[in-house]
């Protein structure tokens, strides 16, 4: 776990990170090897020309000097595969093969060297031999990249990199915008804002089917804290329809990073009204954009016995149940349904209080509706837990890991904890190789760990009632969901009180993939009417 020495300086990379990269060397110099020495016996009798005597020996030093760099390749290899990620006590022998390795270069290159230069001065000897000298040349110097430039495991702590982010890139429900084609219409859309050649909107109305005259406003321009949105007639529902956009721009993602809490004034008596700030002042724009600008006003003038809808996905969803709740006092029979949203948005005040006009749904186990800053603390300790009490080495963690991303199968068949009586002395940090190494130091083992501190950040809750799109039966794996089966039922919002580490989890926050979910639910209760319902808990 903790980075080599080498050189005087730590570097992140571990001492059990060259199980891959040191067997995929070892598996070309094997090649090499074999190659070089099928070339010398069946060619050593066509050596007998000018330049000939050359040409041997430098196949069998050749031949020589691979067989000791496979050995040492060999040694890496089976070294970085003792102990445990927290116990590098088994590898301590790792620098001093490095250091032999790397020694190795030196000859390795001279020889490289005398190899060209004899080649180039035009050797009159058999061609084939030629042509292998030249190739085992080019294979060197091949060789040599993935041999010097080791890649980092997952599991290195480069400093660098211990950063999380809350948050992600989503377009909204639409494909791509047209950029060709959408010059020169001769529709004025005066309703259109921040859509320089309308290409986003000729998008829109391909992908919706609505006509131009449904839509209200739309407007893609686009801030932190200021995002696009549409508002539109759909008759079919009889509703005004407010949907914000998702994530899709760096500023977007600024706002989702804001992720401290803020309170809100409303009209509305409850012990406390908190929200997520970055979302908060997002909704607080369209709130002011919609009422202030008279939006509403014009939309309802069209359509006065419509209803009020606010829809989103991902960020879009959680400004769009803070923009509902901000919408209620003027607009009582307003309803939002926030498609992914994030599960740190409101407390618990809010959170009650929008389950009569909200609803959530989430897919599967999409990270997005679990993602808070308490639950990222949360997921912080069970990691540096799962990795202070792992009992197996590295390389078969991520193994496992392959196979089962790729093919399925249950990851508790797999068991990387030690026993439940060794779970009191995981709370001490993992600062250093000294640390790992005195698993239970009294330094560490003291109730002031840092992990045991609590969070600065109040726990924050998913707006609404909660429909979770349960994957039921087997599917493919990667989001290949053309085969998956759903279920909708009503959930708690315990359910997501953690964040869960799957195949899945970035894939089933994609909104094409919350739609073809979504259709498919639907249509199988089309299909299957009069099967029996399986409980109170389904979704009626």
């Amino acid at each position: 776990m903790p980075g080599m020495v080498l050189f005087g300086r730590r570097w992140s990379l571990a001492s059990d990170d060259l199980v891959f990269p040191g067997s995929f060397e070892l598996f070309l110099r094997v090649l090499w090897w074999i190659a070089s020495l099928t070339l010398y016996l069946m060619h050593r009798r066509k050596l007998d020309c000018p330049g000939g005597v050359l040409l041997s020996t430098y196949l069998i030093v050749l031949l020589v000097l691979l067989a000791v760099i496979i050995g040492i390749v060999l040694a890496i290899v089976c070294v970085s595969m003792r102990g445990t990620i927290c116990n590098p006590g088994p590898r301590k022998s790792m620098s001093k093969l490095l250091y032999i390795r790397l020694a190795l270069f030196l000859p390795e290159m001279v020889w490289a060297s005398l190899g060209a230069a004899w080649v180039a001065k035009g050797i009159q000897c058999d061609r084939t031999v030629v042509i292998g000298i030249i190739a085992t040349v080019i294979v060197r110097t091949q060789t040599w990249c993935p041999a010097i430039l080791q890649p980092a495991s997952p599991f290195s702590t480069s400093n660098r990199t211990r950063s999380a982010t809350a948050g992600s890139l989503q377009r909204w429900n639409s494909p791509p915008s047209f950029p060709c084609s959408c010059r020169g219409r001769d529709i004025e859309y005066d309703a259109v804002e921040g859509d320089e050649h309308h290409c986003h909107f000729a998008s829109i109305l391909k992908t919706t089917g609505l006509q131009y005259r449904d839509f209200i406003h739309v407007s893609f321009h686009d801030k932190v804290y200021e995002l696009p949105f549409i508002v539109v007639l759909d008759h079919r529902k009889e509703s005004v329809v407010v949907a914000v956009r998702g994530t899709m721009s760096l500023q977007d993602v600024l706002t989702d990073l804001s992720a401290e809490s803020e309170n809100l004034e409303l009209d509305i008596e409850l012990q406390d009204c908190v929200a997520h700030k970055g979302i908060a002042q997002a909704a607080r724009y369209i709130y002011r954009r919609l009422v202030n600008d008279g939006i509403l006003s014009q939309a309802f003038s069209v359509a006065p016995e419509y209803r009020l809808v606010v829809v989103g996905h991902s960020l879009g969803a959680g400004a769009a149940a803070l923009l509902a709740i901000m919408l209620r006092g003027a607009y009582p029979q307003v309803r939002a349904y926030a498609f992914s949203p994030p599960r740190g948005l409101l407390s618990k005040s809010l959170y009650e209080y929008s389950k009569d006009f909200v609803v959530s749904l989430i897919l599967g186990m999409d990270v997005i509706p679990r993602l808070s800053v308490a639950n990222m603390e949360d997921l912080k300790r069970r990691i540096l837990r799962v990795i202070a009490n792992c009992n197996k080495p590295k390389y078969k963690i991520l193994l496992h890991g392959c196979w089962y991303s790729v093919f399925g199968g249950s990851p508790d068949n797999f068991p990387t904890e030690l026993d439940e009586g060794n779970q009191g002395a995981l709370t001490q940090p993992l600062l250093g190789e000294q640390t790992l190494l005195t698993r239970c130091s009294p330094g560490y083992c003291s109730g002031d760990s840092p992990l045991d501190s609590p969070t600065k950040y109040p726990t924050l809750y998913p707006p609404g009632r909660i429909i979770h799109l349960e994957e039921d039966g087997g599917s493919g794996r990667f989001g290949c969901c053309s085969a998956a089966l759903y279920r909708a039922r009503w959930a708690h919002e315990t359910e997501f009180s953690k964040i869960l580490i799957g195949p899945k989890m970035l894939i089933d926050h994609m909104p094409d993939v919350m739609s073809r979910a979504l259709d498919r639910v639907v249509a199988d209760r089309i299909a299957c009417v009069s099967c029996p319902g399986q409980g109170g808990s389904n979704v009626p």
